[in-house]
């Protein structure tokens, strides 16, 4: 069976993990936690993804009465904390969190070391994260339309910073050239903290990075601009920066979706607990100001709900990848 005909799987899995809850005794979600639980972060300890992620830990701490403790597992667009928890034991006690990239843009671009169908089930998600384009002081430019015009009339003399091959912030770059045919020249970092400090010292004229509290900073502080957002509206940390969507880049409207993971067989009872624990957790007010703080759009919901949403962006990503011919190796 091939990935593609798999993904169902995942809506279908979330399903029965609510059904399931109400037909098991209660005692077996009742009786869990009764040791630490560890949460597996898919990127490296600083960025906004640790940050929130540890504001989750310490709540779920409180509510659970057991420690919740992050570790970091970050490196190939997040598919090693991914594969990570898609080995773990299916007990409840190993988490991840992670955008959803890993199970619906990594395994179209390249090789990952798991099924994203059926080794890998969807618990809550968190946030979304926008995705915001912002000019450096090497770019003399004003506006996103600028950017456009010189990459038209001067080709390649637009470098665009992503932290990767195949992440999110590439397909946005390949959804904007393939529309406005502007030569852009693709630079591609291993992660997002180098890729901030070329972007501090002018090392290229724009980057595509997600929402966070050190990118806030130096937009405030006047270090670097912002010229487009992807989300499904302007966000409030941004108000007259324009969608790509309004721009009239509707397919490069594109945002990263984060979220709670747990191995694929993990009980039902146990994932129904998980999730209601992680809204309980959301809803905390000083984790949304957190979020919000850094640009970020809290979600919430059930597991099917989150189901849903990787089906709709598996399918979509696999799209965008094969028209761009977006590849990693």
């Amino acid at each position: 069976m091939s990935s593609a005909s798999r993904i169902p799987a995942l809506v279908a899995l979330a399903s029965a993990t609510v059904l399931g809850a109400a037909s098991l005794p209660a005692a077996a979600a009742d009786a869990y936690p009764s040791r630490p639980i560890r949460l597996i972060v898919a990127y490296p300890t600083g960025g906004i993804s640790d940050t929130v992620a540890r504001a989750l830990a310490e709540r779920l701490s409180e509510q659970m009465g057991n420690s919740v403790v992050v570790e970091n597992k970050a490196g190939a667009g997040g598919s090693i904390g991914m594969d990570a928890v898609a080995k773990a034991a299916p007990d409840g006690y190993t988490i991840g969190f992670s955008s959803t990239s890993p199970l619906t843009l990594n395994p179209h671009v390249g090789r990952v070391n798991y099924d994203p169908q059926a080794d890998v089930a969807p618990v809550m998600s968190v946030m979304y994260s926008p995705v915001i384009l912002v000019a450096t002081s090497s770019f003399s430019g004003k506006t996103f339309q600028d950017l456009v015009a010189q990459g038209k009339a001067r080709p390649g003399s637009v470098r665009w910073a992503t932290s990767g091959l195949g992440t999110v912030g590439h397909v946005v770059l390949e959804q904007v050239k393939a529309r406005s045919q502007a030569d852009l020249t693709l630079i591609p970092y291993k992660g997002a903290g180098q890729q901030m400090n070329d972007a501090l010292g002018g090392q290229f004229e724009v980057m595509s990075t997600n929402a966070s509290p050190v990118l806030t900073q130096q937009m405030q502080a006047g270090k670097l601009r912002a010229l487009a957002v992807g989300a499904p509206r302007r966000i409030e940390a941004l108000p007259d920066v324009p969608t790509f969507a309004e721009l009239g880049f509707p397919k490069a409207n594109l945002t990263s979706t984060f979220g709670i993971f747990a191995p694929g067989k993990t009980p039902a009872p146990i994932v129904a607990r998980l999730n209601a624990e992680l809204n309980k957790a959301l809803a905390a007010p000083e984790v949304r100001q957190r979020l919000l703080r850094g640009g970020e759009v809290p979600t919430g919901g059930s597991a099917a709900d989150f189901a849903k949403v990787i089906r709709t962006e598996y399918e979509e990503n696999g799209r965008i990848v094969r028209e761009a011919n977006i590849k990693t190796e």
